[in-house]
């Protein structure tokens, strides 16, 4: 049986080669023979994520006809990354991309830092914001006044409490896509909603395409539930989903499940247009793929002539493919874990169905706390005050690490709450490992991507602004230092929380 499972044809793979020629060497440097150029390309990819891990390769015969090379030099690359554990072949089934045993994917996050921690380390770990004040305290006492009527009941609403759910479906509807509240399912947060979702569509064993990168808690959440995940690149820089990708993932690996982040997607920032939105509903309509929608950043744009596209769920009003997941946590609170769920009536049930076996419900004190801020204006003035704190903390943060790093590579997204930096060559998980020895935490790319893949990133979140971004700019430099200066040993990649 074969171990790959997508596939990179011979002139993609030619282009993407291609690619790398536009990145100068460094003075003096000697030039390699081809098949070490080869392969050096092909690792470079696989390490940056452009070529998914378990992806299929083209015949030596076919690649060496794309790139004007002979096969022996073609053949000669393929045995040198055999040897270094990015290739793997079988006689019939060909040959695929793979990491190194000697460098797995952590398993689990750290617990993030208590308060009392925070003096001597700067926590870039987690993507969260403390709560806009004084917003929280209003929601918290107006919920409160509104809670003596649910004391009197037995506390348990698996779907939601039906007035927080009709107001979630009246917000749809005001964004132009008519909701009913059977449409919607009131969850612990947006995990809870994906692992509701995934548990009712992904049973072990299944397939479910992913963005590459993608969002770490998903996809350790979906490894938990026995999902086999698919990667799918995204385009270069914040261009968003490659269409082509998911076209032909969607085709040949047919995956019961697709996740993707459309708005101000975590952790590069990138944001799908309307067209590349409109074309992915119809290939997952296609292939009879869930087509699910996290939109827990939608509503963080941070520059004002921002224009947002419909959302994905605009594309498939019924529900019938789409399945969007929002969240509270993001735009106003991380401590207020209220999620929910659109979808068709049939489906919401289902899941409803299925959560007597979990949680049985959502608290409803913070049920009726995100329902007095939806009723009022508290919702609009807490996420005004998100944008402008977000906003302020990632020009902050942009401009020291320009200063301090001008070798890393990024591109400044207009919204969310990530920052997707290139370390300049340099292993991000040994940055990473260096950092909590400097005085900062950042987790390395390898916790977004599937089995290894982004080895030369990290993830810097907005959560941090003015003084503390400058020093979590400069203890990054220091620990870049180390790693350049061979002071880590590189054997694990540190293990760090991930929000």
């Amino acid at each position: 049986m074969a171990q790959w499972t997508s596939a990179v044809g011979a002139a993609q793979l030619a282009r993407l080669l291609n690619s790398q020629q536009d990145r100068p060497a460094g003075p003096g440097t000697r030039r390699p023979p081809a098949y070490r150029a080869l392969a050096d390309g092909i690792r470079l990819l696989v390490l940056e994520g452009r070529v998914p891990v378990a992806a299929r390769l083209p015949a030596e015969r076919e690649l060496a006809l794309a790139l004007s090379v002979s096969r022996t030099t073609v053949a000669a690359a393929y045995e040198a990354l055999r040897g270094e554990g990015f290739l793997e072949s079988r006689r019939g089934a060909g040959s695929w991309t793979a990491v190194p045993a000697g460098n797995p994917v952590p398993a689990r996050g750290l617990e993030p830092l208590p308060p009392e921690a925070l003096g001597s380390m700067i926590d870039l770990g987690c993507a969260a914001l403390p709560a806009p004040e004084p917003w929280l305290t209003r929601a918290v006492r107006g919920a409160l006044e509104e809670l003596p009527p649910y004391a009197h009941t037995h506390g348990d609403y698996p779907a939601g409490l039906p007035a927080l759910r009709a107001t979630i479906a009246d917000r749809y509807t005001a964004r132009g896509i008519p909701t009913m509240p059977e449409q919607i399912m009131v969850t612990t947060g947006a995990m809870g909603a994906i692992d509701a979702i995934c548990h009712l569509f992904g049973g072990r064993g299944e397939r479910i395409a992913v963005e590459s990168p993608s969002y770490a808690n998903i996809l350790q959440l979906m490894r938990e539930a026995g999902a086999r995940l698919v990667p799918v690149a995204m385009a270069e820089g914040l261009a968003g989903w490659d269409m082509d990708r998911w076209r032909q993932v969607l085709r040949e690996a047919a995956p019961r499940i697709a996740y993707v982040v459309a708005d101000f997607h975590n952790p590069t920032g990138a944001l799908a247009d309307e067209d590349q939105r409109r074309r992915l509903v119809d290939a997952a309509r296609s292939a009879g793929t869930v087509l699910v929608a996290d939109e827990t950043m939608s509503e963080l744009w941070l520059d004002p002539d921002v224009e947002m596209p419909r959302p994905v769920c605009a594309f498939d009003p019924a529900g019938s493919t789409v399945i969007t997941v929002g969240s509270a946590s993001k735009a106003f609170w991380a401590g207020l874990r209220i999620g929910w769920v659109r979808a068709a009536p049939e489906v919401i049930r289902s899941l409803v169905a299925a959560r007597a076996y979990a949680d049985l419900g959502t608290p409803v004190l913070e049920q009726l706390a995100v329902n007095w801020l939806f009723g009022t204006d508290g919702w609009e003035r807490a996420v005004e005050i998100r944008r402008a704190q977000a906003r302020e903390n990632r020009d902050a943060l942009v401009g020291a690490v320009r200063r301090e790093l001008p070798e890393w590579e990024f591109e400044v997204p207009r919204g969310g709450l990530t920052l997707w930096v290139r370390t300049g060559g340099l292993s991000g998980s040994r940055i990473a490992e260096a950092g909590e020895r400097v005085g900062v935490r950042a987790p390395s790319g390898p916790r977004f991507g599937v089995d290894g893949a982004f080895e030369g990133y990290v993830r810097l979140p907005f959560t941090v602004g003015g003084a503390v971004a400058e020093e979590a700019a400069v203890r990054l430099a220091a620990a870049a230092r180390v790693v350049e200066n061979g002071g880590t040993s590189g054997a694990e990649a540190p293990r760090i929380f991930v929000a």
